[in-house]
């Protein structure tokens, strides 16, 4: 099995576990996403370590070691992105499994088990028409600032969503054209849906521009910028405006 082929095969197999889990009601609310978080990490945890053993990991669930930092190949994964809407019921949160090499996201795979879906950094051919009135997606309890004062610099409509995953594939499905984040996130937050967007391509990078590199000491990375090309350069015009 390639490396695309594996890390669709575990977003969606860690996917079906975590729905079955919530099918099964043995759990609820933070409960369930503590559990599902456990059991969705051991499962990819494990099958990363039979298929490709000689690679890195860096996983959400599982405590980070330095052995990674030495290694060319890197699998990145969140178990479980959107643990509150995983446990609330809601469908958007997602699995992430990506792969990033000498520091860059080069392919993975994101699982959107409550809309039966599974998206990678294979392509998904034309990109659907863009909205007339350009859509940004923001965080359900916390807006980020930057994203506020751009949508409102283009004219833009801010669209409220769960989970980093789901709302970078939601500009990949041409649900919305911007996902602008400044509130920080950690390399497992959007590595393997940086690669789908690539992928399908889309504009990636921090908010300055620069270019997003895994595999760091420190996994914290402060922002992101996923959207639709033709939006990739006022955007960012708009954001070093906001700075100035």
């Amino acid at each position: 099995m390639d490396d695309l082929a594996l890390a669709r095969h575990l977003a969606a197999e860690a996917g079906r576990i975590l729905m079955d889990l919530r099918a099964a009601r043995t759990h609820e609310g933070n409960a369930l996403g503590c559990e599902g978080d456990a059991r969705a990490n051991a499962f990819l945890m494990a099958q990363i370590a039979q298929h490709r053993p000689d690679d890195g990991v860096l996983s959400e669930e599982t405590a980070d070691t330095p052995a990674r930092l030495g290694k060319s190949r890197v699998w990145i994964i969140d178990p479980l992105d959107g643990t509150r809407e995983y446990g609330e019921g809601r469908a958007d949160w997602a699995v992430h499994v990506g792969l990033a090499i000498d520091g860059k996201a080069v392919l993975g795979a994101v699982a959107l088990p409550g809309d039966d879906l599974v998206l990678d950094s294979g392509g998904v051919g034309v990109l659907p028409a863009m909205a007339a009135v350009p859509r940004l997606l923001v965080s359900r309890s916390r807006p980020a600032h930057e994203a506020v004062e751009v949508a409102r610099a283009i004219g833009g409509e801010l669209l409220p969503m769960g989970s980093a995953g789901a709302k970078a594939m939601a500009v990949v499905r041409g649900q919305a054209e911007i996902y602008l984040h400044s509130g920080g996130q950690y390399e497992w937050d959007n590595c393997a849906p940086v690669a789908v967007a690539a992928g399908a391509g889309l504009h990636v990078s921090r908010i300055d521009g620069a270019p997003l590199v895994y595999n760091n000491a420190d996994t914290w990375l402060p922002d992101v910028l996923i959207c639709r090309p033709e939006w990739a350069d006022r955007v960012l015009e708009e954001v070093a405006r906001i700075g100035d």
